[in-house]
């Protein structure tokens, strides 16, 4: 039982970044309806960028946040500008296309800027713990998971409260509304792909402590992401944030029942399911 209840512990900690992590995409999909296949390997660059800085600066990973999500954002922004704005009423395939094509060109960036080999951030405190009653804590897991708790709830505020949030959540409810009122779409989309970016660039900057990363790591982040919003809900904030818990969780159990290398089982027999008996999502509405 306590094996069980650690696995259930570690994999609410990891399942808060991969929220954090299945947020933005869901938001980029949510108000523009743009499949983002680059995803994963914005996220990848985030954390080569808070690798970067702890090598050459000893910034800490945790306070290279706010620098990795601004870069990201630049980034995710710049991508929307120059490219996806020219095919946002494209077919979906033509969209899979252009990203998978950004995708592969920050991919192979990467590589030819860092290598193949795999890398990994370690701080003083990387294998610090701590227990409570018979549970042990990795203290990296715990700081991440509050980190990205604080960003989640960060955007969720800014989404409700700000005039620009209630400007992205109008171009959401219905575009040609919002143009009729006054506002420049196309300025609401660039800051949204941004918004996007920079939570999957703090993601991965929150990641680096206890995940090695190499430049093919994007796929496996991309389609972690894609599990997760579509189990939550395409477009839903609250279902791509259990929806990271949710993956988490299994997987982590996934780990103690079968074996770590087939921990991900647990998460696309959830997928599966999902899209069989609940194609929107658990929290994705009627359609």
């Amino acid at each position: 039982m306590a094996l069980y209840l650690q696995a259930l512990v570690n994999g609410l900690l990891v399942g808060g970044v991969y929220s954090l992590m299945a947020l933005g995409l869901s938001l980029i999909f949510g108000v523009m309806r743009v499949i983002n296949f680059a995803h994963g390997d914005m996220m990848v660059w985030g954390m080569y960028l808070s690798y970067w800085l702890f090598v050459t600066g000893g910034i800490d990973p945790y306070l290279s946040v706010l620098v990795t999500g601004s870069v990201v954002f630049l980034l995710g922004a710049a991508i929307q500008k120059g490219l996806v704005n020219r095919i946002l009423d494209a077919p979906h395939e033509m969209q899979i296309l252009l990203m998978l094509g950004v995708a592969l060109v920050l991919e192979n960036t990467a590589l030819m800027v860092f290598g193949p080999d795999p890398r990994r951030v370690t701080p003083s405190y990387a294998l610090s713990t701590f227990w409570v009653g018979p549970l042990v804590f990795d203290l990296p897991r715990v700081a991440t998971f509050g980190v990205a708790l604080a960003v989640a709830v960060g955007l969720y505020l800014f989404l409700k409260r700000t005039e620009l949030g209630r400007m992205i959540r109008a171009a959401s409810d219905n575009r040609i509304g919002a143009m009729l009122v006054g506002t420049d779409i196309l300025k609401v989309f660039t800051l949204t792909f941004g918004i996007g970016a920079a939570c999957v660039g703090a993601a991965g900057s929150l990641m680096t402590p206890f995940l090695p990363f190499a430049p093919s790591t994007g796929l496996f982040l991309t389609v972690t992401s894609f599990n997760i919003v579509i189990i939550g809900g395409m477009g839903s904030f609250l279902g791509a944030f259990f929806g990271g818990l949710l993956v988490g969780v299994s997987e982590s159990l996934g780990a103690v029942i079968l074996v770590p290398s087939l921990k991900e089982l647990f998460s696309f027999v959830l997928l599966i399911l999902i899209l069989l008996f609940r194609p929107q999502g658990l929290l994705g509405g009627n359609r």
